[in-house]
């Protein structure tokens, strides 16, 4: 892929994630995004899923013509059966939501890449190792998994909805975030949390504003209006945060060496 230039030759990037059809959710965080002056938005991921608005949020994003992943949830929804193991409800919301979007829509889903490399970070829904099996990357042994797979510095992933940050140099750690400085000799494993279904206690849709320029990842908390939940958990949910990932703002928190 071309290298994408921005002012003074770096990129300010916006990564957001795990939409999940959630329109009011989506705008604002692009208003948000325009606030920060990003030059570049990435998709992680899940599009569709939970929420009622899924058409809109799909054209949303092929309007933008961004880089973007595909999430187990676009996935199934572009597969022409139901995985196994889904519930009569879970299927039923999988039907509802491919009524809404148009063979075109489904084909774009279907077509899209596990993984892809941006101007020198690579962008994947769930784990690197086995992008296709989606794995929750929630502590430091899935991290290590994803991290020796891993061929550039910086990485971002999505899929768990919890804003989360591990890096490697002698060892595997991570923890909680709100900015902090990506540094020569270490690699990155970073999750922007949930632009339509946050899952790590707070209610605010977040994203994350990578800077090139000054190599600095910021945690972004964006409120939105609350959609009808009459649509939403159409499609089931994931497994819920596990809560040995806290730790102090500001830094990634040292959970000691990968065992």
């Amino acid at each position: 892929m071309q290298a994408l230039k921005g002012r003074n030759n770096t990129v300010k990037y916006a990564v957001i994630a795990d939409i999940h059809a959630n329109l009011p959710a989506l705008q604002a965080v692009r208003k948000d995004i325009a606030a920060q002056r990003c030059d570049v938005v990435v998709c992680l991921g899940d599009l569709v899923g939970y929420n009622s608005e899924p058409k809109e949020c799909v054209d949303i994003i092929r309007q933008m013509n961004i880089p973007c992943v595909k999430g187990n949830h676009d996935e199934y929804c572009s597969s022409p059966t139901s995985p196994s193991g889904f519930n009569p409800q879970a299927s039923e919301g999988l039907r509802w939501t491919r009524q809404q979007l148009t063979e075109d829509d489904l084909q774009w889903l279907a077509n899209l890449p596990l993984v892809v490399m941006v101007d020198g970070f690579t962008i994947v829904h769930a784990s690197l190792n086995q992008p296709h099996r989606w794995e929750y990357v929630f502590d430091k042994l899935a991290a290590a998994r994803s991290l020796q797979a891993q061929k550039s510095a910086v990485f971002f992933y999505g899929h768990t909805h919890v804003p989360v940050a591990f890096v490697r140099d002698s060892s595997v750690r991570g923890g909680t975030y709100t900015k902090f400085k990506v540094e020569s000799g270490r690699q990155y494993f970073i999750n922007p949390g949930s632009v339509g279904q946050p899952r790590d206690g707070c209610t605010k849709a977040s994203y994350v504003v990578y800077d090139t320029s000054d190599r600095t990842v910021e945690l972004r908390r964006v409120d939105f209006d609350k959609p009808d939940s009459s649509g939403g958990d159409r499609v089931g949910t994931g497994p819920k945060p596990k809560p040995s990932l806290s730790g102090s703002a500001g830094a990634v928190p040292d959970y000691g060496p990968q065992d």
